[in-house]
């Protein structure tokens, strides 16, 4: 099998690369490599997983507390514990999360993936429903995308990237409350408490979101994985590397 990689460049398409195949017929399985991700974009994702994990365990503890401990509260502080990496993983994800904002406009064009579904283009509708095919396993081949699929897109931008704006606000609106009323945060952040009626509700819908999102990442891991494994194309490799590679 021969390796073939083409400059990283946005506008490389899997047609206008070069293959090379092996001399024998049973080895013709050339690869090709287009770089997609970004180094930026990578960081952001394997960060942004590690601060999810953390907000989840804590998030979920700060939920459904364990058993009270032995002796004075003060010897052990579990929940101030809790609390803090939660707060300290939610205002990382919050910067995190602007920078993939910023990055969407001066990275290449599959930095933008994430937050535009382009459900104006017959071609994207198409593969839409094509990727769908491949996996309720009703066609034998998998679609072949450089950057992620359509179903991949509306997956991402439904469950996760509305999910993730809504833990945000709702977070730093929860988080407002310790700081006081007349702090710029609390007045920013107010008009949550009057929409879902106070905080217990907040409460309710930000603990609602954390399931939302352990959803979302099941989906996201069943996914990858298969694609990996099937579909004569690279997925977790992708973002570790950058380049996609083609079978």
């Amino acid at each position: 099998m021969t390796d073939t990689t083409q400059s990283p460049t946005p506008s490389t398409s899997a047609q206008s690369l070069d293959v090379f195949s092996s001399s024998t017929k049973e080895e013709q399985q050339s690869q090709i490599a287009i770089y997609v991700y970004q180094s930026p974009i990578r960081a952001w994702h394997w960060l942004n997983m590690f601060c999810i994990i953390v907000l989840c365990i804590s998030g979920y503890f700060i939920g459904s507390p364990p058993p009270t401990l032995s002796g004075e509260a003060s010897d052990h502080y579990l929940m101030g514990y809790t609390r803090f990496a939660h707060f300290a993983a939610g205002q990382i994800m919050v910067y995190l999360f602007l920078g993939r904002i910023f990055f969407a406009f001066t990275g290449n064009k599959y930095a933008r993936e994430l937050f535009l579904l382009p459900v104006h283009s017959q071609e994207w509708r198409n593969g839409f429903l094509e990727q769908i095919k491949w996996y309720c396993f009703a066609n034998n081949q998998a679609p072949q995308f450089v950057g992620h699929n359509p179903v991949a897109q509306c997956i991402m931008f439904f469950g996760f990237v509305l999910p993730a704006i809504f833990m945000i606000v709702s977070g730093l609106a929860l988080y407002a409350e310790g700081l006081g009323m007349g702090h710029w945060l609390y007045n920013v952040t107010d008009f949550m408490l009057l929409f879902f009626d106070g905080t217990m509700a907040i409460h309710t819908y930000h603990h609602l979101g954390m399931w939302v999102i352990i959803c979302f990442i099941m989906l996201h891991l069943y996914a990858a994985f298969r694609e990996e494994l099937v579909s004569r194309q690279s997925m977790i490799s992708t973002m570790i590397s950058g380049w996609r590679m083609f079978k």
